[in-house]
């Protein structure tokens, strides 16, 4: 399956599951697992929108393009610099 239209079905189903408005995909990978879609989702809309809160998600997707599980790792301020582990 195409990598976009993977990411595009799993930031539509994890609008959908949660409710929250997707904001960008930030990383992709594959395991023997299935697919990682790795994403922000704006939690809170606040003003000004540097301090929006926004969720890290993880979505793992089968070869289908249906989501399997969905992990929030932690929220941020959307002008909080990431630092990865």
């Amino acid at each position: 399956m195409d990598i976009k239209i993977l990411a595009e079905q799993a930031k539509s189903q994890l609008a959908e599951i949660t409710g929250l408005k997707p904001i960008t995909v930030t990383g992709t990978f594959k395991d023997e697992r299935g697919w990682h879609i790795e994403m922000d989702m704006l939690e809170m809309s606040r003003i000004p929108p540097a301090t929006d809160v926004l969720g890290d998600y993880d979505v793992l997707m089968d070869e289908d393009g249906d989501m399997v599980k969905f992990e929030r790792k932690r929220t941020r301020l959307r002008g909080d610099r990431i630092e990865k582990e």
